[in-house]
């Protein structure tokens, strides 16, 4: 291997990695890493959790079907599922407690839930825990500490309209609270992340507490994903209607300022989730895109007579 001398001083490039391609859905819309080899996503297609070997690519290995848990129709199982966070072997899922695109009401879209993960030996298993949380929205426009930011128009609103409602993020701090990101709305320009302060009793059918409202700078992005890594955090930001240009950003927590991973290409990707694994931590981490929109990624296999779904993930060096 040929050595590579920098300037004095000097810092390697961030890298991002070819892509690798999953199969079973058209996003990795939330996810965690569940040990060092295997990952568990959601899609905003459905209500299937989703568990892949991360270097392989391919088929689940495994899938959770949550339609009868999230009190939802097979024929209408779209709970928008769009961010995850792991506190010890819990996983907390958000949904995005928005409307649909041309602006009409879908209570499927107001989920939060969590689901235990136990491991045996080379298996391991998800179960939900608790009820789904079908009251989230109505406690957070209900907070005193959130009423300067209208969330009740917001969430009137389609969610990629301007002011829109869009929470996309979810992660975890090490008090074992729970950060909520929202992509849209984006008050003042500033991307809004809200602390809720009592997971656990929001799954066992208490109202939720909300810390203070944390609005950020991160150049009039919203938040796509947060991920947390021993007390830091990294930040997708992604325009509030959902297209690009997306920026990468490491964040320390409480009133330190993200700081934007510069020079990392992600042309031709559309970053939706961020996992980190416990054997790379911050060194290196993975993203997912959300190729719904990738016609190339769509094929009919006529053998089947099914469309074969793929998202794209790549390993960010920064």
């Amino acid at each position: 291997m040929a050595l590579v001398l920098l300037p004095a001083g000097a810092m390697p490039a961030p890298r991002v990695s070819e892509v690798l391609a999953y199969s079973g859905a058209f996003d990795g819309s939330a996810a965690v890493a569940l040990d060092t080899n295997r990952f568990v996503v959601a899609s905003d297609e459905d209500s299937t959790l989703r568990i892949y070997l991360r270097d392989q690519g391919g088929a689940p290995v495994q899938t959770v079907d949550l339609v009868k848990f999230l009190k939802v129709r097979a024929d209408d199982a779209e709970t928008d599922i769009e961010g995850a966070a792991r506190v010890g072997h819990r996983v907390y899922w958000i949904s995005s407690h928005g409307r649909n695109q041309s602006g009409r009401e879908r209570p499927h879209h107001c989920r939060f839930f969590a689901t235990d993960i136990e491991t045996k030996a080379a298996d391991v298993q998800l179960s939900p825990v608790g009820e789904p949380c079908e009251g989230l929205l109505r406690d957070l426009i209900a907070a005193a500490s959130l009423r300067t930011f209208n969330l009740a128009a917001a969430a009137s609103r389609p969610p990629k309209s301007p002011g829109g409602m869009s929470i996309e993020g979810l992660a975890a701090t090490p008090d074992k609270h729970l950060l909520i990101g929202f992509r849209n709305p984006v008050p003042q320009g500033r991307a809004l992340l809200v602390p809720l302060l009592n997971p656990d009793e929001v799954i066992e059918g208490r109202h939720a507490r909300f810390g203070a409202p944390i609005q950020m700078n991160l150049s009039g992005l919203g938040i796509r994903d947060i991920a947390s890594w021993q007390g830091e955090f990294i930040i997708i930001g992604g325009p509030p209607d959902g297209g690009g240009p997306f920026e990468l950003y490491r964040w320390a927590g409480d009133d330190s300022l993200p700081k934007p991973i510069k020079h990392v290409s992600l042309k031709g990707l559309h970053p939706e989730a961020v996992v980190i694994y416990p054997d790379k931590g911050l060194r290196e981490f993975q993203l997912f895109s959300d190729d719904s929109t990738r016609q190339q990624d769509t094929r009919f296999n006529a053998a089947t007579a099914v469309i074969e779904k793929h998202f794209r993930s790549a390993w960010v060096t920064p």
